[in-house]
């Protein structure tokens, strides 16, 4: 329908998985969109723990595939806050390791490939629709944000229409979804189900003005990654059927790559006494501003542990612990199975 337009030189794919679980990865992916703040920090220290019970290997990747929000120096900050906090990773910036880059940024070459690839084999098809909603697909979705569903008007478009189309308008790129049922288990929400439905599901891969689709780039860059295990916020549990559909699409595309999914599990997301949740957006409260105001490292990580409801405040001595005594710690209580915890921060 559409294959001579989208024709393709591909370069040796660098996708790659490690094979039969040899290798543990966990990683903490933040988008430096602001300074870290406690619930960035939640996430990092459950997934860093998580990985270090397994032995396995942390990954610190930068998130910044929007490149409007995102800074470079907000990175360099966020990076900074970590070190403080006494995280410490095998792959990522100041680091290195296998991948050229650990900056969503640099690897859009790499995300390109990979569409010319689907495109050739007729699995993703150009979309000329003029929709708002196409503006906030490069970030990861929140909690309370409308999730609009497309009627699959320009899936079916021949040739000599998109020819016509493209002489006026860059397309955005959808995946070609056919109707399935997709089951996993979470490690802390349970069993889940996902219905996704040909047409109405076909999402976006690629906007329009070339800005890649966070549901593109975190998939592939787990795949390149050699990621086993998504720990991240329970905001981010809707957009994981979609994640799943992707990597079997990839599975029978690349089936020489041994693509494999990775476990998953969606941690409660903090909360203040409002009931909004932490986040850059509402200006929550940072770690820069704990260090202004002599917090430690380990009251920080303990208040989190505490209010968290992985140890209990009577054990810490002045609500205090280190990342290295978390690492001893049950990541398989009651409380992790929330959708939300409030967190107070009290001197």
């Amino acid at each position: 329908m559409y294959s001579g337009i989208f024709c393709v030189i591909l370069r040796d794919m660098p996708l790659v998985f490690t094979v039969g679980g040899s290798v543990m990865k966990g990683r903490f992916a933040p988008s430096p969109t602001g300074y870290i703040h406690l619930g960035n920090v939640w996430i990092a220290l459950l997934s860093y723990v998580s990985t270090r019970q397994q032995k396995g290997q942390y990954v610190v990747r930068m998130e910044d595939i929007d490149i409007q929000r995102s800074k470079r120096e907000l990175g360099e900050a966020l990076l900074d806050d970590l070190e403080w906090l006494g995280f410490e990773w095998d792959e990522g910036p100041r680091v290195g390791g296998p991948e050229a880059t650990y900056w969503q940024s640099e690897r859009q070459t790499y995300y390109g490939d990979v569409l010319e690839n689907l495109a050739s084999e007729k699995l993703i098809y150009p979309c000329f629709c003029n929709r708002t909603r196409l503006h906030s697909i490069a970030s990861a979705p929140h909690v309370g944000e409308v999730v609009h569903r497309y009627d699959g008007h320009c899936r079916h478009l021949e040739d000599k229409l998109i020819k016509e189309f493209m002489m006026s308008k860059e397309p955005s790129l959808r995946l070609a979804v056919n109707s399935c049922d997709i089951d996993f288990v979470d490690r802390w929400q349970g069993f889940q189900h996902i219905h996704l439905e040909g047409e109405l599901d076909d999402y976006v891969l690629r906007r329009g003005d070339g800005m890649y689709a966070y549901n593109l780039a975190v998939v592939l860059d787990d795949i390149a990654m050699g990621i086993t295990e998504v720990i991240r916020g329970d905001d981010l549990l809707e957009t994981t059927g979609q994640q799943i559909y992707l990597y079997r699409t990839l599975q029978t595309s690349f089936k020489s790559k041994n693509i494999q999914l990775p476990s998953y599990g969606h941690a409660p997301l903090l909360i203040d006494s409002e009931g909004h949740r932490l986040s850059k957006r509402q200006k929550s409260i940072t770690i820069r501003e704990l260090r202004e105001n002599q917090w430690s490292p380990n009251r920080i990580l303990g208040e989190l542990a505490i209010v968290g409801g992985v140890v209990e405040a009577h054990t810490l001595s002045r609500r205090e612990i280190s990342l290295s005594e978390l690492i001893e710690i049950d990541l398989n209580v009651p409380s992790l199975s929330q959708k939300t915890i409030e967190i107070q921060i009290k001197e």
